[in-house]
């Protein structure tokens, strides 16, 4: 999977571009646009990377990646079930034109253009004001659409409510030398963790020597390439302790793992938890009855 450029137009009737998806899976690569991003996920779970940072999300997931910021989502199918659905909206930074984008009752959401260059989740009770307000876009035309994608952007940006994602990455002002080199590695890896992974072979990607390449791969990630790749793996196996019934033998060898007891030990290194004990947690507060106090 190669890291692409994505082109967006929005077309002559819209300032901004929104998409309402309804397919098998998300499945699109690691690509990156000028345009900003806000993106709501309705159904679906799996693995989210945007810059430098993998994460695990599921239904409800809100997230602000910034222009030129590499993202995407993949999800995880254990087999039937219903589509994954997203609402998506793609915009330029002054999308509302530059007169109307001066002005100061703009200036949180011109902030929040900003922070957004690290990628930004929003959580907590933002999100779920947000959702149905991007629900409710989808069905607007015109002016009102218009007016409640900034009465949306307003919400975000005055909300405490928002974690950045990888910082590290938008604190480095890449060439475009050096953009393709990092799309170049973090696809090979998002695409070949579960397998054996040498250290010359990704240098080789990156054109550096092994030497150079861990010196550069760790002021890019602020971890070691076995670190990274652990990560990957045990957001994989996390993720199928959720949403399986898999046996943990079989977990450990889809994740990439080689030998059990290194899995369970790296598990609850990572989790407090060995991964049958954190199946059996994750499976309690599914079913943990909810008490209503008369």
């Amino acid at each position: 999977m190669k890291a692409i450029f994505e082109q967006i137009t929005s077309g002559a009737e819209n300032s901004f571009l929104l998409l309402a998806l309804d397919q098998p899976s998300f499945d699109a690569p690691y690509h990156y646009h000028p345009e900003l991003e806000l993106t709501m996920i309705q159904h679906s779970h799996g693995k989210r990377y945007v810059g430098g940072k993998v994460s695990e999300y599921a239904s409800g997931d809100l997230v602000l990646v910034g222009g030129n910021l590499p993202h995407c989502w993949l999800s995880e199918h254990q087999g039937g079930g219903e589509n994954d659905r997203a609402i998506v909206i793609q915009f330029q930074k002054n999308f509302a034109g530059e007169s109307l984008w001066g002005l100061p009752e703009f200036a949180a959401i011109r902030y929040l253009l900003e922070q957004a260059d690290s990628g930004l989740a929003i959580t907590g009770s933002t999100r779920q004001q947000i959702i149905p307000k991007m629900e409710q876009l989808v069905v607007l035309k015109g002016f009102e659409r218009f007016a409640l994608f900034i009465e949306i952007l307003n919400i975000i940006a005055v909300s405490a409510e928002k974690e950045a994602i990888d910082l590290q990455f938008s604190g480095i002002h890449f060439s475009p030398a050096e953009t393709d080199r990092f799309q170049r590695i973090f696809n090979f890896l998002i695409t070949n963790y579960r397998q054996e992974i040498s250290l010359q072979a990704v240098a080789e990607i990156a054109h550096l020597t092994p030497t150079a390449f861990c010196r550069y791969f760790k002021h890019i990630t602020r971890k070691t390439l076995i670190e990274f790749i652990t990560e990957c793996r045990i957001n994989d196996a996390c993720i199928m302790l959720r949403h399986t019934d898999k046996p943990v033998l079989e977990i450990c060898t889809e994740s990439g793992f080689g030998n059990i007891s290194y899995f369970n030990k790296t598990f609850k290194t990572f989790n407090g938890n060995a991964p049958l004990q954190y199946r059996k947690l994750f499976l309690k507060q599914q079913v943990m009855p909810v008490t209503i106090i008369q």
